[in-house]
């Protein structure tokens, strides 16, 4: 028996930006004339390169084969072509090249309510889903409590998935994707939407589908995860397969990667015209009121998020999170962006927030920084995984008197109370 659930062959995937969008439909004289002037469309773009500009190639010549039973990561910056690669193995989008097969049954969580009609209620969706997986309703009802109750959505069962908040979308979709059984089980990062508990409780599912012999690929910036559930991991950048080997020197590989090519400072662009908020510029700043990426352990340094609120919002939060060289969270700051005297009210318009991190607090070495803009277990606006980097420099903190000793990631400074409590 093929011992292989996945095997991918020099797969590509080209898109087309900034292509003009025509306004009406196209009738039959525009279809025969298509037809009439391809051949010569095909020999003009031979000869000129003018549209190479407006296209990217999302995946190029990516190779690998996944066996039945393992668990892979994959890892990688935004736009790296992580969520490109899932869709074309679920087939919601075709390669532009390559080839890749497919053997056995493919359940896929890629963003929320993928596969669920939103006409439809939970339970009607369930077995939809199950459906598509090719199951009996016999086994999807067998399913089916453990589905309702691993989601938490009892109540809303019966009420139809448009009316469902992103976390209820997301807590429903996960336990279809994983409890109806399929061979091949593809999760995107859409795990960030739900609460730190519901998180804990989908990688905890996923460690159980793995132990039961079923094929994994999960995406995921979450280098903790990927590290706990993935023995093996791949590594994409700009579209290309760069490492293809053990979850533990991968990461490390990636980190030392965009550790030593992180700026100090990242000004953005508007992702789109449709965004309700958005970062313009991420930066740390050094002690001397300038962008640094060396900064000193003895002295205060600051991050500074720049952002743009395209609309009047409620109970936005800013956030951000330092990483270390293997990809752990070291601490994060939230911060709500608006005034509670109104309700977190926030107003059209750009703002700058600045947050000190004192001296003596982070052990020294490099770190990178992730952004978030977003309305709490609601939905995520913006979110920049690893924009900047920096390397924070011994410069006199007390730690020093410990060289080669591993003191953990922070500095503390607690309150110490001694008291003599007898003679000797």
């Amino acid at each position: 028996m093929n011992d292989i659930a996945i095997r991918v062959e020099n797969l590509s995937k080209q898109y087309r930006i900034g292509a003009r969008q025509t306004a009406r439909y196209h009738t039959l004289r525009d279809t025969l004339m298509d037809v009439i002037r391809a051949p010569f469309r095909g020999w003009r773009n031979g000869a000129s390169n003018g549209d190479e500009e407006h296209t990217i190639w999302a995946l190029k010549d990516v190779s690998f084969e996944v066996k039945r039973g393992e668990v892979v990561g994959i890892i990688g910056r935004n736009g790296a072509g992580k969520s490109t690669l899932l869709k074309i193995l679920s087939r919601i989008t075709e390669p532009s090249g390559g080839r890749a097969e497919i053997h056995g049954r493919v359940g896929s969580l890629l963003e929320v309510g993928t596969g669920f009609h939103p006409e439809l209620t939970g339970r009607e969706n369930i077995y939809l889903n199950g459906a598509i997986l090719g199951m009996r309703k016999a086994e999807i009802e067998r399913k089916f409590d453990e589905i309702v109750a691993f989601a938490e959505v009892e109540k809303f069962i019966d009420t139809p998935v448009k009316h469902y908040s992103s976390g209820m979308y997301v807590r429903l979709a996960f336990a279809v994707a994983a409890h109806l059984e399929p061979e091949i089980l593809l999760v995107d990062e859409v795990l960030a939407v739900g609460d730190a508990a519901f998180q804990k409780k989908c990688l905890g599912k996923m460690g159980d589908v793995a132990k039961e012999g079923r094929t994994v690929l999960f995406v995921s910036h979450n280098m903790g995860a990927v590290n706990l559930l993935c023995p093996r991991s791949f590594w994409l950048d700009s579209g290309e397969l760069k490492l293809d080997d053990s979850t533990e020197r991968v990461i490390q590989t990636y980190l030392d990667k965009i550790s030593n090519r992180a700026e100090s400072e990242v000004n953005l662009d508007r992702p789109n015209q449709n965004c309700e908020a958005y970062f313009n510029r991420i930066a740390v700043i050094a002690h001397n009121g300038r962008p640094g990426g060396r900064v000193e352990s003895s002295k205060p340094f600051y991050v500074e998020l720049e952002y743009t609120i395209c609309r009047p919002l409620t109970g936005l939060e800013v956030s951000f999170g330092v990483f270390n060289e293997q990809g752990v969270r070291v601490f994060t700051c939230y911060k709500s962006a608006g005034d509670p005297r109104h309700q977190d009210y926030f107003a059209p318009g750009r703002y700058r927030s600045r947050v000190e991190i004192p001296d003596s607090f982070l052990m020294p070495g490099r770190y990178t920084i992730t952004a978030g803009l977003h309305q709490p277990n609601v939905r995520l606006f913006d979110r920049k995984d690893h924009i900047v980097g920096f390397q924070l420099i011994d410069s006199g903190s007390h730690v020093t008197r410990f060289v080669g000793s591993d003191g953990g990631q922070v500095i503390v400074s607690f309150s110490w109370s001694t008291t003599k409590v007898s003679r000797e």
